[in-house]
């Protein structure tokens, strides 16, 4: 089994790359309008941005900025096979323009966009991230009526492309759905539209203008997504990449994958957590990729073992791991443990993963 990777460092609003209907499953998470540390990159696409809000104009510049974003929307649209998943990372922003505070949920106008095309509206995930910090109290404090809540979460937009699922007619087709089932618990956790307590690696970045422009979510969120919504051998595409969160989590997945960032100082960080010694990881995405696997088969036995010591009756056994698991559904899966990596030309990499049972 082998998956490839392509990057490529350009603007996302044109994936001229990337044929019609070609991806299974867009996973990604875009700069956040009327987030400060993002205002840049807007302005960078649209000067007039930057009066806009230097003139208080907080509805404009919002919206001006979602036009960037529908740009790349757009390109989506277009690379996504009809039945393909779009998941979509976003924070709405609060903001004081001259003295004024206001909330700009770019959540709904993404829901706004993708509702007006040839898209259908999934249940959304709240994606729960709860903040300590003694600053987190907004207004007037304890005091009514100018206090405000606390945004403790952020939205992972789930849209399908044309009114037709998905198919698996053939028996290779079924097989493959089947070795790519996750197991029963993890499906009650996945499928919540709430997640609470998804973790990651954190990131270490040495370059500070590389600090302000990077908010790359945890390696959990990519990887469930990819997980929950892809079978292996699929192609996932991330138009922004970042720090290569997405495709890392494609390579350990079994998936291709397409990414692309704008910012081409990420590519030293990208390569290097793909390859090894670097901020994210010390050995690579294959190190990497095979503690992750075998984290979910040992959190799995312990699922069984607690199961089993109350007394419940497990009816099942994984034809390929040879221990219990609580539907039929799950006799099949596989997770195939990574070998080796390939760098093929600039950006591009090939995995290589054990052939199964």
């Amino acid at each position: 089994m082998m998956t490839k990777h392509k990057i490529f460092y350009e603007n996302a609003n044109n994936m001229h790359f990337i044929d019609d209907n070609t991806v299974d499953l867009v996973v990604t998470s875009p700069p956040y309008p009327m987030i400060e540390m993002w205002d840049d990159i807007f302005i960078d696409c649209d000067p007039s941005i930057k009066d806009d809000l230097e003139s208080a104009s907080g509805k404009i510049a919002f919206e001006k900025m979602n036009v960037i974003l529908d740009l790349v929307w757009s390109e989506v649209d277009r690379i996504t096979k009809p039945g393909g998943i779009v998941c979509i990372n976003i924070g709405d922003a609060t903001r004081t323009l001259n003295k004024n505070f206001s909330l700009y949920p770019s959540h709904q106008r993404i829901i706004d966009y993708f509702y007006s095309k040839d898209f259908f509206v999934l249940p959304e995930i709240l994606w729960h991230k709860q903040t300590n910090a003694p600053n987190k109290f907004m207004g007037s404090g304890m005091l009514p009526v100018g206090a405000y809540t606390t945004l403790e979460h952020e939205y992972i937009l789930i849209f399908r492309k044309g009114n037709k699922k998905r198919e698996f007619k053939s028996a290779d087709d079924k097989d493959l759905r089947r070795s790519s089932a996750f197991f029963w618990e993890e499906r009650n956790e996945w499928f919540s539209d709430i997640w609470h307590g998804v973790k990651g690696t954190g990131q270490k970045l040495s370059n500070e203008n590389l600090r302000g422009r990077s908010a790359a979510y945890p390696f959990g969120v990519p990887y469930r997504l990819i997980n929950m919504f892809s079978v292996k051998g699929d192609t996932v595409c991330d138009p922004y990449l970042g720090t290569g969160t997405t495709s890392m989590a494609a390579m350990v997945a079994g998936r291709n994958s397409y990414g692309i960032e704008i910012v081409k100082d990420f590519r030293d960080v990208i390569e290097c957590n793909i390859i090894g010694t670097s901020q994210l990881v010390d050995d690579g995405v294959v190190g990497f990729g095979n503690s992750i696997i075998c984290s979910r088969l040992d959190a799995h036995r312990l699922f069984i073992d607690d199961r089993v010591s109350t007394g419940k009756i497990i009816k099942y056994k994984n034809n390929n791991y040879d221990f219990p698991v609580v539907s039929k559904q799950e006799e099949g899966i596989y997770f195939n443990k990574l070998e080796s990596i390939h760098k093929d030309g600039a950006g591009h990499f090939e995995i290589k993963y054990d052939v199964g049972p």
